[in-house]
């Protein structure tokens, strides 16, 4: 809670009073809230608007932080609709009045957005070794890549596929889509879809254009996408799954070319296979990757595509400083990752880590047991030499990760690997073998400081101050209460869709459907034990810092107990829990 307490907010500390009869067992009626039970001097009546005065503003209270209390709300002064509305609106204005409170001056940039945030406690203490994939975990790129990708496989689509030369007129919209959405392979959609499998209405695009709730709610026989629709563990759609779910950040052009392909085939009235044209884009994009167009284009300017802003070589020196032990397990080609990191790192940047391992092809390197490493020389030719130990300055190829625990002994949770895809660079590693994950969430940057403004605050304090005075009030049933509440909920419908644009127009965070965690924030949850925005987040920690994760609040755990409301000295605690709500 803030320094001026939701305790202190209450007169006769009517909170107090609640926590010390909530520990005795006793549930209070909101009319004997107030400290003392009679006022001296008082008549009864003036006794009975103090003591509903009070109710009242602890209704509010509670309501605009979200929490709930035993006690059900006071009756209104009589049972009249006129003042049965009177009364509610009377409410609604108190827990307005309360949560614009809460926003108090200062409320903005808490969060810091270049901080690392813990699923699972890790110890850095306990970490001997640190591992890391390349691609926007050591290199960031700049916006220019994902132009490149479009580009290079939208000209494939109309040259080699003779898809048709007005796909140009489509450019890449780095502003349209998000990661971790799935797409309806049998239907050509795109959506976003939260921790328990069920459609956020509107989030539904075919093409570039919104499909109506009725529509999706009609398609999918309502929102729920059965657990056999879903894609597979690493997010593919394959053995007779229908969605696939767009994972890493490389695959934001893909998405974005698929919608527009879409888009220019409904427009134009052009019977398609939306199966089809899936399969060609997939397979135009993975041309740009496999035929070496991407890696081409940033080996000869890499000035254009890599950000030199992240601080990638000091975070490799200071490990190495601590004693630290390093590798690299990446999929892409040497000479691709050569060039990068000697314009971040320097000529000697194979100096730093013990064991460099390219062309990987993860998440297949940490299940297939059966692939040999092979040696390769800094010209990328292949030794025919059998591996039987991995030596620091040497460059391997492929192999797989029983081989590589085998040979270093490198085992548990003394190594920490850090990656930027979810499935193929951390679920395994987390469930299978008990290595420490880190992820890379580039997009959690720009996420936190919209967090912290003040529109932002003000707009989701409000929200959950509305969302727990319907919860309360809902048990008047009368007909003006009903119309009362149906304003309510118009209006907290308004401002979920305002949390969702403040984030990105047509999908809103990442992290959130309105009120639960996305799908994709789930297995970020799951297999991450931290997460943060870029590596160079490690500079602002000692490398003896312990991550702690929250305790947050399972739903039948009431959170009158918590310092939210009993008065830590922090304001931060509050804070956070209520900035988290998108």
């Amino acid at each position: 809670m803030t320094p001026r307490t939701l305790a202190a907010r209450l007169p006769g500390n009517a909170v107090r009073e609640l926590l010390r009869l909530r520990s005795r067992g006793e549930p209070p009626p909101l009319g004997q809230l107030s400290r003392s039970r009679s006022v001296c001097g008082a008549s009864w009546r003036q006794q009975q608007q103090q003591q509903r005065w009070q109710g009242r503003r602890l209704v509010a209270a509670a309501a605009a932080a979200g929490q709930r209390i035993w006690a059900q709300p006071a009756a209104p002064y009589t049972s009249s609709p006129g003042d049965m509305k009177s009364y509610l609106w009377e409410m609604y204005n108190e827990t307005k009045k309360v949560s614009e409170e809460l926003v108090f001056p200062g409320r903005s940039n808490f969060l810091n957005p270049d901080g690392i945030f813990a699923n699972n406690e890790v110890c850095l203490s306990d970490i001997e070794i640190y591992g890391f994939d390349y691609d926007y975990t050591l290199a960031f790129y700049s916006s220019n890549l994902h132009t490149l990708i479009f580009n290079a496989a939208r000209e494939i689509l109309i040259q080699q596929h003779k898809y048709p030369e007005d796909l140009r007129n489509y450019d890449y919209n780095p502003n349209f889509v998000i990661r971790g959405l799935h797409y309806d392979v049998q239907k050509g959609i795109v959506m976003k879809i939260d921790a328990f499998h069920y459609i956020q209405l509107g989030t539904i695009y075919r093409g570039l254009s919104p499909v109506p709730d009725e529509q999706v709610i009609e398609m999918y026989e309502g929102t729920h996408v059965p657990l056999d629709h879903m894609s597979d563990f690493y997010g593919k759609s394959s053995h007779g799954f229908t969605m696939k779910q767009f994972m890493d950040i490389f695959s934001l052009p893909e998405l974005t070319l698929l919608s527009c392909v879409n888009d220019y085939f409904i427009k134009q009235n052009i019977d398609f296979e939306p199966v089809y044209l899936y399969k060609d884009v997939k397979e135009v994009i993975r041309d740009v990757h496999v035929k070496g167009i991407l890696y081409g284009a940033v080996e000869q300017d890499v000035e254009k595509y890599i950000s030199h802003e992240e601080k990638t070589s000091a975070v490799l020196e200071r490990l190495i400083d601590n004693g630290k032990k390093l590798f690299l397990i990446t999929n892409s080609p040497f000479s691709f990752v050569d060039k990068g990191m000697q314009y971040m790192v320097g000529k000697d940047w194979r100096d730093l880590f013990d064991i460099i391992i390219v062309q990987a092809d993860k998440p297949a390197f940490f299940n297939d047991n059966r692939r040999p490493f092979r040696r390769v020389n800094q010209r990328d030719k292949l030794h025919w030499d059998k591996i039987s130990n991995l030596e620091k300055g040497q460059i391997y190829k492929q192999g797989n990760l029983y081989e590589f625990l085998k040979l270093t002994g490198w085992t548990g949770s003394k190594v920490l690997y850090f990656g930027d895809h979810i499935y193929s660079d951390l679920a395994d590693l987390t469930l299978k073998h008990g290595w420490r994950t880190g992820a890379i969430i580039p997009e959690l940057r720009s996420e936190i400081k919209t967090m912290n403004t003040e529109q932002y605050s003000q707009v989701v304090v409000w929200l959950q101050g509305l969302t727990g005075l319907l919860e309360r009030m809902q048990i008047y049933e009368d007909a003006e209460s009903r119309m009362v509440l149906q304003e309510w909920i118009k209006e907290r419908n308004e401002l979920r869709e305002l949390t969702k644009t403040i984030f990105n127009p047509q999908f809103g965070s990442i992290f959130r459907t309105h009120h639960n965690p996305t799908y994709f924030s789930r297995r970020l949850s799951r297999f991450a034990d931290i997460y943060m925005a870029t590596l160079s987040c490690i500079l602002n920690y000692n490398l003896h810092n312990t991550f702690y994760p929250r305790r947050t609040p399972l739903q039948h755990e009431a959170l009158l107990w918590s310092d939210q409301i009993c008065g830590s000295p922090s304001k931060y605690s509050y804070v956070e829990g209520q900035s988290q709500i998108k």
